[in-house]
């Protein structure tokens, strides 16, 4: 009862944070320092066995509040939720070190600079070099470092939870700041293309990738944290509300990125019950499709009926689309072209996108780490993809009870192929794959014999 408590009240409190900061975004500033401020505190002062916990606590938050600091102006600077992130976790290390067995990360981290001194020479004169390669190589470099810090990090199933709500609060705060910004959706209408309206004022990719994680986290809530059915009423009822806005964004990624993920996890944590708990997992699935296909039909009625058309890859006039992709698939292409060209060491970071301006006259943003990777890094960008996909199938080999790691490692995957590493989510979701999640045992209680 005093967890339900506390964890309704927190959710209250981010609710009413997402509403100030809608009636003045200044706040915004204000919660982001108090945020730090709090972290770091109690990072520093916390016992030694509990600061792994803490550590990844406060890189969770920030991971959850990152857009809501971009959409808001509330942080110092645009890839601040990059940073903190990457701060924390050498904190983290700096308190409790790092695994020898991680030493791949390491090399990872280390094949990311050669493009680095490619790009000194192929960048043109107008472009900003510190600017460009921080915005490239910040979502790699903090990957590296997460994963550096969690590789075989100890923690229980209970903290893991707990992570991820903390990841979802701030999250709760985005959808409360979405909801006030663009009440009536209807007025934002004009075709099938992703919102910004409808997103809160914001880049609609980011958004729908941040309500996607949202959901992720909810149902994860709702199926192993909702201890009575009134909790399990108060969290469906947020995914749905999550859910809609998420959808609302015209942003297919997210939301579709959720679902995968979400039929990962539930798939690994009804192998991983008991029988009697798989009677309950089934019965709660089936009460968590009839909610998300009434919040889809809501949606439709408030779009009337764009969304459908969007989700069918048709325009709004119901003519199918060429191209599925949005433009993605030229964008990779063009940087499989860079590969081609220059196999070996890559055309150097940020040069796709400089090339571009110097042929088109702007320079539309990778949207694949992939196609980044091996455009702009050449043979190294191979290496990097292997340590990245083929080290945690490695680890998961001798832990595999962490029923998370799919959902994790997919969470990562898909959307390093539709966003790229614009925002921390991939980075961080990716490292807490690598996590040596523990069970706890539950008391055998015995009865005394009475002689």
């Amino acid at each position: 009862m005093k967890y339900n408590l506390t964890y309704i009240g927190l959710v209250g409190i981010h609710i009413a944070i997402g509403f100030l900061i809608y009636l003045n975004r200044d706040i915004a500033k204000i919660y982001f320092l108090v945020a730090v401020a709090v972290f770091l505190f109690r990072i520093i002062n916390i016992q030694k066995e509990l600061k792994t916990y803490e550590v990844l606590k406060a890189c969770a938050y920030f991971v959850g509040a990152e857009v809501l600091f971009r959409m808001t102006r509330g942080s110092l600077s645009y890839e601040a939720g990059k940073y903190i992130v990457i701060f924390f976790s050498l904190l983290g290390m700096v308190y409790k070190g790092i695994s020898g067995k991680g030493y791949p990360y390491f090399i990872y981290l280390m094949l990311l600079v050669p493009s680095i001194f490619v790009a000194s020479t192929t960048l043109s004169f107008d472009a900003n070099f510190r600017t460009n390669i921080a915005f490239v190589l910040s979502g790699p470099v903090c990957l590296g470092i997460a994963a550096l810090f969690c590789y075989d990090k100890k923690v229980t199933i209970k903290q893991l939870n707990n992570m991820l709500l903390f990841m979802v609060l701030p999250i709760i705060a985005n959808t409360t700041y979405v909801f006030f910004y663009t009440p009536s959706i209807k007025e934002t209408l004009s075709n099938t293309a992703s919102n910004v309206a409808a997103s809160g004022g914001f880049g609609p990719n980011q958004v729908s990738i941040t309500l996607g994680l949202g959901m992720f986290i909810m149902v994860t809530l709702f199926f192993n944290q909702s201890n009575s059915l009134k909790l399990k009423i108060f969290n469906l009822g947020i995914l749905a509300l999550i859910s809609y806005r998420a959808v609302l964004t015209f942003s297919r990624g997210g939301v579709i990125t959720a679902i995968l993920v979400i039929l990962a996890f539930l798939f690994f944590y009804y192998r991983h019950s008991s029988i009697v708990k798989k009677n309950s997992i089934m019965v709660q699935f089936m009460v968590l499709i009839v909610c998300l296909m009434i919040t889809w039909t809501i949606s439709s009625n408030h779009t009337d009926g764009y969304i459908d058309l969007r989700y069918a890859n048709k325009d709004h006039l119901g003519q199918s689309k060429e191209d599925l992709t949005t433009g993605r698939g030229d964008l990779f292409m063009y940087e499989l072209k860079g590969f081609i060209s220059n196999p070996f060491f890559g055309i150097g970071s940020s040069r796709a996108k400089d090339q571009r301006i110097e042929l088109e006259g702007q320079g539309n943003i990778s949207h694949s780490e992939v196609g980044r990777l091996l455009g702009e890094h050449g043979i190294f960008g191979i290496i990097i993809l292997l340590i990245l996909i083929f080290k945690p199938l490695y680890f998961r080999s001798n832990n595999k009870k962490n029923y998370y790691f799919y959902a994790f490692l997919g969470f990562w995957f898909a959307t390093i192929n539709h966003a790229s590493m614009r925002i921390a989510a991939p980075s961080f979701i990716y490292a807490l794959a690598l996590l040596n999640v523990t069970h706890e045992k539950r008391p055998i209680h015995r009865k005394q014999i009475k002689e």
